[in-house]
């Protein structure tokens, strides 16, 4: 049979029929909000490649957090900036370590109003700037990371995180932290693995807010090459079996057809973080008039709802939440 070719368009003559037939919707209730803690700063410190990004203190960040809760974003991401860095990144795992001051403080004043996810990696605790423990020959030991990994996971889910969130790429990190998890008591703290985080160049505005560029070298030996989608199945299959809750890819918009296939192949729940270089370069786009700002983060970010992803992590949840509370 043949359709007339007018039919398409008829469902797009007005915005109520258009809303009528949406097949993606993006709400408030989708996105987590990224945050930097810092130690050693008397207020917060907005960072230079990420406009409107600030590092928090642990007194400024409620603040932050209520301006979350009062607009629907279910949570917080946390990533620290501690003022003592060293070869082993022991403030990860120290209990007065800024970030577990800021979760207990937030678990204080917000107690399950806000969901805590907690980064779980070292790079922003060593002072070489890799995700691990380094051998002698300067490369990452992932046994010895391991246990690292385990001991931050237990001492931020004391510190009242419900989320631990891995993102270091090392082999069984997520076997791994479930386990110490359990064995410690904390069988209800879920994983939000980075399951599919990819050597992207896009991180670079993260590395200014956290200090954490690797001082020698890449991340390129554990992180994952931008050409493989195959291999990203098979990190994301093995996160699973692990006992990941939740998967993610890592960038987004640059890896839609990852977060495509994994929407198709893995039915639980799956993450994107709209990461730190996507932001600056939509900031610096809009600033330099070759875009407007809200448009342009509002159709990618629903992109990545489109390709399937049930949680976007990105710095612009404010502006979005508002946004879209404006729009009805």
């Amino acid at each position: 049979m043949a359709f007339p070719d007018d039919r398409p368009r008829r469902l797009r003559r007005s915005a109520n029929l258009r809303r009528l037939v949406r097949e993606a919707s993006l709400r408030a209730d989708h996105l987590l909000l990224p945050c930097f803690v810092a130690e050693g700063i008397r207020e917060r410190r907005e960072v230079t490649t990420m406009p409107a990004v600030f590092q928090e203190t642990v007194e400024s960040l409620p603040r932050l957090a209520t301006e979350a809760v009062e607009l629907g974003i279910p949570g917080l991401v946390l990533f620290g900036v501690p003022a003592h860095k060293d070869a082993v990144g022991s403030a990860a795992w120290d209990d007065q370590g800024v970030v577990q001051q800021a979760l207990r403080r937030l678990r204080r004043e917000f107690g399950d109003r806000l969901l805590l996810v907690s980064d779980d990696c070292l790079d922003e605790y060593t002072d070489h700037g890799h995700c691990g423990v380094l051998t002698e020959a300067g490369e990452v030991d992932n046994d010895r990371t391991l246990e690292l990994y385990q001991r931050t996971a237990i001492s931020q889910a004391a510190a009242g995180a419900d989320v631990i969130a891995p993102s270091g790429m090392m082999d069984g990190q997520v076997g791994a932290i479930r386990e110490a998890l359990d064995a410690a008591g904390f069988s209800a703290t879920a994983i939000m693995a980075y399951s599919a985080k990819f050597a992207s160049c896009f991180y670079g505005p993260f590395r200014d807010a956290a200090l954490c560029a690797p001082q020698f070298g890449d991340r390129r030996g554990y992180q994952m090459d931008p050409a493989n989608r195959r291999e990203a199945m098979r990190e994301l299959e093995m996160d699973l079996l692990e006992g990941a809750d939740v998967l993610m890819v890592k960038p987004a918009l640059s890896y839609l057809d990852v977060v495509r296939e994994a929407r198709d192949r893995f039915d639980v729940p799956l993450a994107c973080f709209s990461v730190s270089g996507e932001y600056a370069m939509l900031r610096a786009a809009a600033a330099a008039g070759a875009l407007d700002l809200r448009a342009a983060v509002l159709e990618s970010h629903l992109s990545m709802r489109r390709a399937g992803a049930d949680v976007i992590i990105t710095y612009f949840a404010r502006e979005l939440s508002r946004w879209l509370s404006e729009e009805g």
